[in-house]
């Protein structure tokens, strides 16, 4: 028996056991000997595996389930097919009339879909043909847009040159017939747009066109540069005219025309250069006119302030009054003072003079004051004229050829003004004024007149210099005999140094300049060694000494009233006078107290207890006590009448009086102290003055000031 014989003999509580386990018996079936050796055949290689994987199979498992075989499961399912095949044909024999309508529809469908495709196919090819055609026409639009390009680019060459060789029958009539205004300048701008164009271009010098333009652009041209000639002639002929502003015609009217000049400069280069010969020459001649009268206009209203004889060492008395007749006398201090002539300085920018306004008033000034005018109304005039140039022209260089007339008629005035000129301070005010009119024409950023003004500097210095040195030469070679007088109050030749002095230095505060200090030192010098030698000629030391400290005092008051700087020129002097005081003070003392003076030099500093030198008495020292005390209150009213009288500044007389009874004090009290230290000594005690009492008669005379 086989495997699947024994297995169904099994009881049916087996058979009916859990459905969901898998019967490989039931599932392989009967295995006959014809199934055994066909298998011989085939390969049981992988059954396992997939034996497994039927495992899963829904309707494997539903199978076994039921308990069935495979066999008989087999032949019910192709019962049923052959079952289902035999009514679908039953189906399709009752639809036959449908389906045969169906077929007939198909059929038609099929014709119709073929008319589309031939119909489409049409389309299709003529779709083609008309693409072809738009490419076609593209490439046409396209070679139709650049041939138009290129023409629109032909034409606007083309217009443009028309345009400018073209000669409009207006812009002849304007060139030939019409006046010079503002249109004929706008014509004239047309006019040269169009020869620069014929005369740049190279196409157009090449073209036929121009054969039969240039000739009549060249007679406008011609016509153009004559008319424009006559025209600015005209206009500079009007410059000549006596009276006539010229600033204001060249503002007004001349600069209007400006183009004109431009024209010509650039299409009638030797016309141009005619009308710029004419105005140089033109200008030059009505500027230097004009200065030449302005000149002479203010040398009407010149103040002659020094000659030649009025310098510092020079005998006032010497020189003749006839000479000096003409000349007030409030003007002679103005030789050596500076006073308000410094407000030039202040004024530098102020309008020039108008003399006729001055002239009418009756007044006159200063030289430096007709000098800054004179270089205020250049400097002004100049400025004008170096822009109008540069403006009008385009030739700043201009300028130069223009002034050189009015540079030579001041270079004349000043070549014949400054050999007569002995005015120091004067010629010390123009060298500022000069500095004053550089920084104003760096301020306008003019060059033009740099060199000019460095040159009239240079002119300035050379001649204040001789002029000073006259100063000092006349304190040399000064006749001491002849300037000596027998009176101790300040001498008019030290008021002079003093006075000049301070006026040189308060024109050099905000300069410093060192050349001008060396010079006031040789002053110094020259002055100090003239007083000395004045000083020798009194017969008393004490006269002399007198006649110094007044001079050092007036001196030192005149530098103070300058500035509150004097410099090593005041400190110099007041050393000077601290000395002699120093001196006339013990002059004044043993004028009055010589005994008292001597003996506390040479005998109050010896030790009474000593055994060295011969001792000092009670009556060598009575002597001295008791005349101090008859007499010292009338001595000292002596002294103050002696100082009042002789120092002309009453704060340094009473200075010096002051200093005189302090010193006195001292030597009463070196006295004192020596009478208490002898034998004897305090039995003068009661002839001894207090100091107290010489102390009040001190403040006394102290409160006097």
């Amino acid at each position: 028996m086989t495997e699947a014989q024994l297995d169904s003999n099994q009881p049916a509580e087996a058979i009916d056991g859990p459905r969901n386990v898998l019967d490989l018996g039931a599932f392989v079936g009967e295995l006959t000997d014809e199934d055994d050796a066909a298998s011989d055949d085939f390969s049981l290689q992988g059954l396992e595996q997939e034996l497994e994987d039927c495992k899963t199979d829904d309707v494997v498992s539903m199978i076994l389930s039921k308990g069935s075989s495979l066999r008989d499961y087999t032949r019910d399912v192709e019962n049923n097919l052959r079952q289902t095949e035999l009514e679908s044909i039953e189906d399709y024999i009752k639809e036959s009339d449908n389906l045969v309508s169906l077929h007939d529809q198909i059929h038609e469908c099929d014709t119709i879909l073929s008319q589309m495709e031939n119909l489409l196919s049409g389309f299709q090819a003529e779709i083609g043909s008309i693409s072809s055609d738009i490419k076609i026409l593209q490439e046409k639009s396209m070679d139709m847009g650049l041939k138009l390009k290129n023409r629109k680019a032909a034409e606007s060459k083309l217009s443009k040159f028309v345009e400018e060789i073209i000669v409009p029958p207006r812009m002849i009539d304007i060139i030939v017939d019409g006046e010079v205004n503002e249109d004929y300048m706008k014509t004239l701008e047309i006019l040269s747009k169009k020869l620069k164009f014929v005369e740049v271009d190279s196409m157009v010098k090449t073209s036929k066109a121009l054969n039969d333009v240039q000739p009549e652009l060249e007679k406008l041209r011609q016509k153009a540069v004559s008319k424009v000639f006559d025209f600015m002639v005209q206009k500079l002929t009007a410059l000549r005219k006596p009276k006539t502003n010229v600033q204001i015609l060249q503002q007004s009217v001349l600069l209007k025309y400006k183009y004109v000049i431009l024209f010509m400069k650039e299409h009638g280069k030797e016309v141009y250069l005619d009308v710029r010969a004419a105005y140089i020459d033109t200008m030059n001649k009505v500027l230097s006119t004009n200065i030449r009268a302005y000149i002479q206009a203010l040398e009407k209203l010149q103040l002659d302030i020094a000659t030649s004889n009025d310098l510092i060492g020079i005998d006032t008395r010497s020189t003749s009054l006839f000479l000096r007749g003409r000349e007030p006398l409030k003007n002679r201090s103005a030789v050596f003072a500076l006073g308000e002539r410094i407000n030039i300085l202040k004024e530098i920018d102020e309008s020039a003079l108008i003399p006729h306004i001055a002239e009418a008033s009756s007044k006159k000034y200063p030289y430096e004051v007709l000098f800054r005018s004179l270089q205020k109304l250049l400097m002004d005039t100049a400025t004008s004229e170096y822009l109008f140039c540069d403006e009008f022209f385009g030739e700043e260089s201009m300028f130069y050829d223009i002034f050189a007339g009015p540079f030579l008629v001041i270079d004349e005035h000043m070549n014949t003004i400054l050999p007569n000129c002995f005015d120091a301070i004067g010629l010390m005010l123009m060298i500022r004024i000069i500095y004053q009119h550089q920084l104003i024409m760096s301020r306008r950023r003019i060059p033009c007149l740099d060199s000019y003004l460095d040159k009239v500097n240079i002119s300035l210095w050379p001649r204040f210099k001789i002029v000073f040195d006259m100063h000092v030469n006349s304190l040399r070679n000064a006749n001491v005999r002849g300037l000596w007088e027998d009176d101790v109050h300040p001498h008019y030749v030290m008021r002079r140094y003093a006075e000049f002095t301070a006026s040189l230095i308060q024109l050099n505060v905000d300069y410093g300049d060192g050349q001008l200090e060396l010079n006031l030192e040789r002053l110094r010098m020259s002055v100090d060694d003239l007083l000395v030698k004045l000083a020798k000629l009194f017969q008393k030391p004490k006269s002399q000494t007198i006649f110094l400290i007044n001079n050092y005092d007036m001196t030192i008051a005149v530098l103070k009233e300058a500035g509150p700087d004097g410099g090593k020129i005041q400190m110099y002097f007041e050393e000077l006078l601290k000395s002699n005081t120093a001196i006339y003070v013990e002059e004044l003392l043993a004028e009055h107290f010589r005994d008292l003076i001597k003996f506390v030099k040479t005998r109050a500093s010896e030790d009474p207890r000593s055994g060295s030198g011969q001792p000092i008495t009670a009556s060598e020292v009575e002597i001295i006590v008791k005349d101090f005390g008859s007499r010292w209150k009338a001595a000292i009213e002596l002294m103050h009448n002696d100082v009042i009288t002789s120092f002309s500044n009453f704060l340094c007389g009473m200075e010096i009086l002051r200093a005189a009874l302090t010193q006195l004090l001292l030597y009463y009290t070196r006295l004192s102290d020596c009478t208490k230290k002898i034998a004897g000594g305090s039995a003068l005690n009661k002839d001894l003055v207090s100091i107290s009492s010489i102390m009040y008669e001190i403040k006394k005379y102290s409160r006097t000031f």
